[in-house]
């Protein structure tokens, strides 16, 4: 199994940034022996970590490498630092721009990754999970699947708070800095569900859907009402909820379903 750090300087940063991937490309024959997903290109895997998180989040944390093996997958995974994975005010803070398009073509150019769209998959876990379905939404030409764990969807949380506003994650001014004005979130692209409604009414291809959330994780209602939008918006979505709380047991246990969901059983 390669597993590689590189070293680049991101325009949409303005700095040179560091992200982590597996490439599943040196396995020996008897590993590959009777797998079909070693029949057919590579596909890719943008993998997001949460908040305080990093690169290193998901190699750590999960069975990534085994499932990059398996699954003949590349693991992309990239560093959003507390951003949502969102495109903020003032220069070197495109977060959403650097995750959406400018990794995915650096490391198709560097690696001859696939750029089909069906080939292209984004996912990650609570701001990654959140960062997961926004981009995946906002650059819905290049990802073909989208799956989101334990997700956080907190737009709905925070819009219309005034400055003074704290929670146990963060406080006003932070939210500010990276959702924008939160009086106006209800018609801002960085509402997934502003996202969904430009998509429908455009007619556009909205990638597949994957969610899985604990029922004791603090974010449970959250991913619920999302679900709950999306289905009253006939949009097709898988949800998953079963018992757990915010940590790694529960994304370890829904990581490879999520990925063989989206390439095996989502056909």
């Amino acid at each position: 199994m390669a597993l590689m750090q590189v070293n680049f300087f991101s325009t949409s940063l303005m700095r040179n940034v560091t992200y982590h991937i597996i490439l599943p490309n040196d396995l020996p024959p008897d590993m590959l022996q009777g797998n079909e997903h070693n029949n057919r290109e590579m596909k890719t895997l943008y993998l997001l970590h949460g908040y305080s998180g990093s690169t290193l989040d998901w190699m750590l944390g999960s069975l990534a490498q085994e499932v990059a093996g398996k699954y003949n997958l590349a693991i992309v995974m990239p560093s959003g630092e507390n951003s949502f994975y969102l495109d903020a005010k003032g220069t070197g803070r495109a977060y959403g721009r650097y995750v959406g398009a400018e990794i995915v073509e650096y490391t198709r150019r560097v690696f001859g990754l696939s750029t089909k769209r069906e080939d292209t998959l984004i996912g990650g876990l609570s701001m990654g999970g959140f960062g997961a379905i926004h981009t995946g939404l906002k650059y819905y030409e290049t990802f073909g699947t989208i799956i989101g764990l334990s997700s956080a969807l907190i737009v709905n949380s925070i819009k219309n708070k005034e400055e003074g506003f704290r929670n146990e994650i963060a406080d006003y001014d932070y939210y500010v800095s990276v959702f924008g004005d939160l009086s106006n979130l209800e018609n801002n692209e960085n509402n997934p569900e502003y996202l969904i409604k430009q998509l429908l009414e455009e007619g556009k291809e909205i990638p597949s859907i994957y969610m899985a959330c604990g029922t004791e994780d603090f974010l449970i209602e959250e991913n619920r009402e999302f679900h709950n939008f999306l289905t009253n918006h006939n949009v097709a979505v898988t949800y998953k909820e079963s018992p757990g709380i915010h940590n790694w047991d529960f994304w370890n246990a829904y990581l490879e379903p999520s990925i063989k969901w989206a390439l095996e059983d989502n056909k």
